[in-house]
C-alpha cells in the first residue's frame, strides 16, 4: 500500500510498524502535510480526497495528486511509502496558525515512530500552514528522525522557522525553502493579520544563513535556468499572484521527488553551488510589466 492516511486526532493505522519494517532499505518514506482550509472531517475539503489522494477529483484544477507526483502508486516494489497527514486547518487564520503549532507535536511523534521502525530518516513536504506544521515538529522530533524537508510557500515567520531549525532535530535536518514572489500578497497578509507587520514571513528566507537551509525562488528566471541545467525543466511563465504554483507549476514535482527520495543526488552543497540562491524584492512580480506575466491565479 503506497499511501497511508494518518490524521492528527487519530492513532496510526494498525500494521503501520510492520509495513515500515518490510520496506526495502533504500525505499523512501515521505510524509505529506497539506495547508490552510483542508479538513479530514469535511468531505468537500478532505485532503485525502484531494491533493493527498492518489486519485483526486479531476474537476478541481488545484487537485494535483502529491503522492503520484512524488512517484508513488505505480506498483514498484521499492517505491517506498507516502504518509498522507491530515489535520483540521479550517477557521480563522489565527486559529489555524495556532493549531498548526499544536499539530506539529503529532507529526513529531509520528515521524519519530516511523524513523525508528524504518531505521532511517523520514522526508517531509508541506504547503502553506503545512510548512509550519513540519517546522514545529522539529522541536519535539527525535534528532535524526527528520531528513530533508521541502517547504512550499510556507505560512510561517522567519524567526519562528529559525528557532525550529535550531532544535536538536532541526540541526540534523535539511530544508529546501521554496519561495515565490507570486506569493507576496499572502505573505503580507500573514504578517498583518497575525503580527501587525512586526515580523517578516518566510518568503524572504531566514534572517541569518544556515548550512542546512537553502532558499529556492521558483519564479526567478536564473533559478529556473539552473534547474533546467540540472535536468529539471520547469514551466517558465510567471503569474502575477498565486499561492499554489509551488506545486502546480509543471516540472517542479520532478525536482521535489528527487530532492526527497534521493537527497544524495541533489546534495545541499551542490545545489548551493548551482542555484543562484537569491530572493527578489517583494512586489517585484506584482509590479512587473504585464507582457512578462501570465495573469492572476487564485
Amino acid at each position: 500500500m503506497p499511501v497511508v492516511k494518518v490524521d492528527a486526532d487519530t492513532a496510526p493505522p494498525a500494521g503501520l510498524t510492520d509495513m515500515i519494517r518490510a520496506l526495502p532499505g533504500h525505499a523512501p518514506i515521505i510524509l505529506m502535510v497539506h495547508g490552510y482550509r483542508y479538513s479530514p472531517a469535511a468531505p468537500h475539503s478532505d485532503p485525502h480526497r484531494h491533493i493527498l489522494s492518489l486519485d483526486p477529483d479531476a474537476s478541481d484544477r488545484r487537485a494535483l495528486s502529491w503522492p503520484r507526483a512524488l512517484g508513488f502508486g505505480a506498483g514498484a516494489e521499492d517505491e517506498g511509502l507516502a504518509i498522507a497527514f491530515g489535520w483540521e486547518a479550517r477557521g480563522m487564520l489565527g486559529n489555524a496558525y495556532a493549531r498548526a503549532g499544536e499539530v506539529g507535536r503529532s507529526v513529531a511523534a509520528l515521524v519519530s515512530l516511523v524513523s525508528e521502525g524504518a531505521n532511517r530518516p523520514v522526508a517531509v513536504i508541506g504547503h502553506s500552514l503545512g510548512a509550519r506544521v513540519a517546522l514545529q515538529a522539529l522541536h519535539e522530533a527525535e534528532p535524526g528522525s527528520v531528513g530533508r524537508i521541502v517547504l512550499l510557500a510556507g505560512a510561517e515567520f522567519r524567526d519562528t522557522a529559525a528557532a525550529a531549525l535550531d532544535s536538536p532535530a532541526g540541526r540534523r535536518a535539511e530544508v529546501l525553502n521554496v519561495t515565490s514572489r507570486e506569493n507576496d500578497l499572502f505573505d503580507f497578509a500573514l504578517e498583518l493579520w497575525l503580527d501587525r507587520g512586526r515580523r517578516q514571513a518566510l518568503g524572504f528566507g531566514l534572517d541569518r544563513p544556515a548550512g542546512n537551509w537553502l532558499d529556492v525562488q521558483i519564479d526567478d528566471q536564473a533559478t529556473l535556468a539552473a534547474l533546467d541545467r540540472l535536468g529539471f525543466p520547469v514551466e517558465r511563465r510567471p503569474l502575477r499572484l498565486s499561492h499554489w504554483t509551488p506545486y502546480l507549476r509543471r516540472g517542479l514535482f520532478d525536482f521535489y521527488r528527487t530532492a526527497l527520495a534521493q537527497p544524495w543526488a541533489l546534495s545541499l552543497p551542490m545545489l548551493r553551488a548551482r542555484l543562484p540562491g537569491r530572493i527578489e524584492p517583494r512586489w517585484s512580480r506584482l509590479l512587473a510589466p504585464p507582457a512578462q506575466l501570465g495573469g492572476l491565479r487564485a
